[in-house]
């Protein structure tokens, strides 16, 4: 046996080892540890460089700095809330989803908010600059992605003008999904005694440096009287100015009431994880100001990531396809589903509850969408109504259930978010709201086309094998 055989067969055997030790090493889904293992084996070496910026767990320590953190501002919304506990009361199946929530995640169920709804970037960020122009006390932000393009400067720009006001500007951002640090758009903020923090860094950035375990929330809280949830980033993109997505299609929730405390408390947790010590926020009365609101909305606030093992958004949407006795209505940019959403989907189906899904008409992320489009083709199948979006690029994060609950957040139909993202969404328990939300529904049905098994019948023999091979990849994408 020549050497070079004897050493390519022992870098095989290595690699081979190595991959088994290091994907059993902390805990994960089965499907994941099998996605992995191919990786790593039939791509030796190189897949663990994938592995390394695409597999690695959070560490404990981070995991801990969530985990330990009291739930701020609980009391208050507590007290808020006497009145609204003892005139309203929800139908049996949100009571059931409330309980899950209360149970999984310790959400709190806030009565009396008032809800606006912005489906296009333009409305949502004249309402937004509007409102932080109006802020006295302090102005909180947390994004996955702000850009440093002309969207992202205004609103830089605007915050330092807030804090040289003497308004306490905070900001996370998360720095794979802002394409970087941008110290530079970040300075001026600094100087005029802003704070901001790019998501669980480290000293040494590298070493830091990953694909998964994002920051994918997006929240603002102004005075904690005025907040936002959604689907929206900050950049240019989101307002139709890219060639590339075109006219752009979200969901985003203004929220005035007491679910605004909720994101506040969200807002505390995620900022603790993330600062230095002495910029660590503490419980202030002008954090969680009383509130005096007379909304109809009861909402919850649930957060989910990969410090907790529960998958709290994952089961909230499980559970919510689970009480469908009627209809589904889901929108997501993408739809990968894991094992127990698809067979819940499925056996709606089976069952006779009507399914529409809106997917995008055009990739972000290449086999990202090929596996969309392979479970599109699934439910169709099985009898969903599946339309394609072709007015510009759906990034809307939406799920409808029997016109009476809403979910509207940053959480996607995707093992990403489900697992390896922390997300935010909100849950709306509604029937006025969720009749609000299907006139938008009617709307994208004229921009959609229903897609058929004839569609995907002229695709051609590649595409077909590149949709297989991005869902067998679809644990890990």
């Amino acid at each position: 046996m020549s050497l070079l055989l004897i050493i390519i067969s022992s870098i095989l055997v290595l690699n081979a080892a190595l991959a088994f030790v290091t994907v059993f090493w902390s805990k994960r889904e089965v499907s994941r540890i099998w996605a992995w293992l191919v990786v790593l084996v039939f791509v030796p070496v190189f897949g663990f460089v994938i592995y390394w910026f695409a597999g690695r767990r959070i560490s404990d320590k981070k995991i801990f700095d969530f985990t330990s953190q009291e739930i701020v501002g609980r009391e208050q919304i507590e007290d808020n809330q006497k009145y609204y506990n003892h005139h309203l009361q929800l139908n049996s199946a949100s009571k059931m989803l409330a309980q899950l929530f209360q149970h999984n995640s310790g959400a709190m169920l806030t009565y009396g908010n008032d809800l606006e709804t912005f489906f296009k970037g333009q409305d949502f960020f004249n309402d937004l600059f509007a409102e932080i122009e109006k802020a006295t006390d302090h102005i909180h932000l947390a994004y996955f992605a702000i850009a440093n393009d002309v969207i992202g400067n205004r609103l830089i720009d605007l915050l330092v003008k807030k804090a040289k006001e003497g308004v306490e500007v905070r900001v996370i951002y998360d720095a794979y999904g802002s394409h970087g640090a941008h110290i530079s758009m970040y300075r001026r903020l600094l100087h005029a005694s802003g704070v901001v923090y790019p998501f669980l860094t480290r000293r040494f950035q590298i070493l830091a440096l990953r694909i998964n375990f994002r920051f994918h929330r997006k929240i603002v809280v102004i005075d904690g009287k005025v907040g936002y949830i959604g689907g929206f980033n900050v950049g240019d993109q989101y307002l139709w100015k890219s060639k590339r997505f075109g006219d752009w299609r979200d969901s985003q929730l203004k929220i005035i009431g007491d679910a605004v405390l909720s994101l506040q408390s969200r807002f505390f947790i995620d900022w603790n994880a993330t600062a230095n010590a002495n910029d660590k926020l503490a419980f202030l009365d002008h954090y969680f100001p009383a509130t005096q609101v007379n909304g109809v909305h009861p909402i919850q606030i649930v957060s989910s990531g990969p410090d907790s093992l529960t998958a709290q958004i994952k089961q909230g949407y499980l559970k919510m396809i689970t009480l469908a006795t009627k209809s589904i209505t889901i929108q997501t940019p993408y739809l990968i589903p894991d094992q127990t959403i698809y067979e819940s989907l499925m056996i709606a189906l089976a069952a006779g509850v009507k399914v529409r899904i809106f997917i995008p008409d055009r990739p972000d992320h290449p086999f990202v969408y090929r596996a969309t489009q392979y479970y599109a083709q699934e439910f169709i199948d099985a009898g969903a109504d599946v339309y394609r979006y072709d007015a510009g690029f759906l990034h809307s994060k939406l799920l409808v259930v029997d016109d009476q609950i809403v979910s509207i957040g940053s959480a996607n139909l995707d093992i990403r978010s489900f697992e390896l993202s922390f997300e935010s969404n909100a849950f709306i328990y509604s029937s006025y709201f969720a009749k609000k939300i299907e006139k938008q529904i009617a709307i994208d049905i004229t921009k959609s086309k229903l897609l058929t098994k004839a569609d995907f019948a002229k695709q051609g023999f590649f595409m077909t094998v590149l949709q297989k091979f991005s869902r067998l990849l679809s644990p890990i994408l």
